[in-house]
């Protein structure tokens, strides 16, 4: 078995908008997002092994080891592919736990990329993101090398999008998580039968941060705002100091404003309550680096 390890830096992202349409008779939503990834990232290394298999996670607690999204990805590889048969994974964790930053879904997207990458015979970028789609929503997008898409669907269909010029971005964790399970259930008991329709949008709309700003919709703003008044007031806040784009990023809890890149963003990020965890966008998704 080849000695090489893959080691690579897991991006979060954020949704640029998100809504919620119909439910398919599986269960699952149908949604139409903005995906945008971030400077922020853990790391994950990758060593494939003859038979065991171990997850080691430093930084913050992310769960039983077969419930982590890292370690599925990894065990769904190896059914999909029959190889490896064993692996170890270690994380450096730096994204939040439940925030909505898609930091267990960009873990599982590092794996599947990377194992690809050490494999001896490689899947196509399509069956690799078949197995991505088996394992969340977030998924296939994380394992895309794409810094900025729309995707619809369940997630699973994508169209890439130009880079959008880097900006400085504040993320702000208001010190509680929110379960999108629970956030799903929010949405349906607020809604009439009728459930929205997808827009439509042109690829010229989304090539600036200015142009894009009315598509930055997130159906699950209102409903966790009802319960959470502070999230709301957070958005407020980054807006009323001058984001270009605010908002809260997947079923929340963490909110996020652009701004210019390398503002003066210290007064504000002071004003601010909850943890304030300045990053920036990305124009390129960091590549799989292979080691001996």
């Amino acid at each position: 078995m080849s000695a090489k390890v893959a080691r690579v830096a897991a991006q979060a992202k954020l949704n640029l908008g998100l809504r919620i349409l119909a439910r398919e008779r599986g269960g699952y939503h149908e949604i139409e997002t903005l995906f945008a990834r971030i400077a922020l990232a853990d790391t994950v290394t990758v060593r494939p092994r003859d038979e065991q298999r171990s997850l080691a996670v430093r930084g913050l607690d992310c769960g039983p080891e077969l419930e982590n999204l890292a370690y599925r990805a990894a065990a769904a590889y190896s059914e999909a592919t029959g190889w490896p048969t064993g692996f170890e994974i270690e994380i450096d964790k730096k994204i939040p736990v439940g925030g909505g930053l898609g930091g267990g879904s960009a873990d599982a997207g590092a794996v599947l990329r990377a194992l690809n990458a050490l494999a001896p015979d490689s899947v196509s970028d399509p069956e690799l993101l078949r197995i991505a789609l088996t394992l969340g929503a977030d998924v296939p997008y994380l394992t895309t090398r794409e810094p900025f898409a729309l995707a619809w669907g369940r997630g699973e269909r994508m169209l890439s999008l130009p880079a959008l010029p880097e900006r400085t971005v504040l993320l702000v964790l208001p010190g509680f998580a929110i379960s999108t399970v629970e956030a799903y259930g929010w949405i349906a008991s607020s809604r009439p039968a009728d459930v929205p329709t997808p827009r439509l949008v042109t690829v010229a709309e989304l090539t600036s941060w200015e142009t894009l700003q009315p598509h930055v919709v997130n159906d699950f703003e209102p409903v966790a705002c009802d319960r959470y008044p502070e999230i709301a007031a957070i958005i407020a806040q980054l807006r009323a100091a001058g984001a270009t784009v605010a908002g809260m990023t997947g079923s929340g809890s963490t909110t996020f404003g652009v701004v210019p890149l390398f503002s003066d963003t210290a007064a504000l990020a002071a004003a601010l309550p909850g943890t304030v965890v300045p990053t920036r966008t990305v124009t390129r998704v960091a590549a799989v680096e292979l080691v001996e």
